[in-house]
């Protein structure tokens, strides 16, 4: 009867655990994803948050589970909010990067995929000003 009562928490324990590690591997893929577009290395990363590479690394790894304080650390070096280490790996959610980060990955497109950006972006722009334009003269 004992073990009855015992075996929900034990299960409950393991579906805990099960979920944890999940949520660790996306920290932890995150984590290296976001280093690496910030072309950093393991060693700058630790030096950066007062850790040694080889507790990065575990960190990277899936390893250890990082503390919030930690996560918080991360955050300040890649420039981000701290829920971008819970985004799940996505190729869609490299869209809501922050603009400077989106800007140094336009350096990898090819040549006719950056014109046809840049282009974009040029009329873009002239769209907006004609608009305000248009505005200033309707309000005079």
């Amino acid at each position: 009867m004992n073990d009855l009562l015992t075996c929900p928490i034990i299960l409950q324990g393991r579906l805990s655990n099960y979920k944890m590690s999940s949520i660790v591997v996306i920290v932890s893929d995150n984590i290296k994803r976001l280093r690496e577009l910030k072309n950093l290395s393991q060693k700058e990363v630790a030096l950066s948050i007062g850790i040694l590479q080889g507790q990065y690394s575990w960190i990277e790894n899936g390893k250890v589970e990082p503390t919030i304080s930690t996560l918080k650390k991360f955050a300040k070096v890649f420039e981000v909010s701290i829920s971008e280490f819970f985004k799940s790996n996505d190729i869609n959610e490299d869209v809501n990067l922050p603009l400077l980060e989106k800007i140094k990955l336009i350096d990898t497109l090819g040549k006719d995929e950056q014109q046809a950006l840049f282009k974009m972006i040029d009329l873009a722009i002239a769209n907006k000003r004609m608009k305000d334009n248009l505005q200033n003269l309707i309000n005079q």
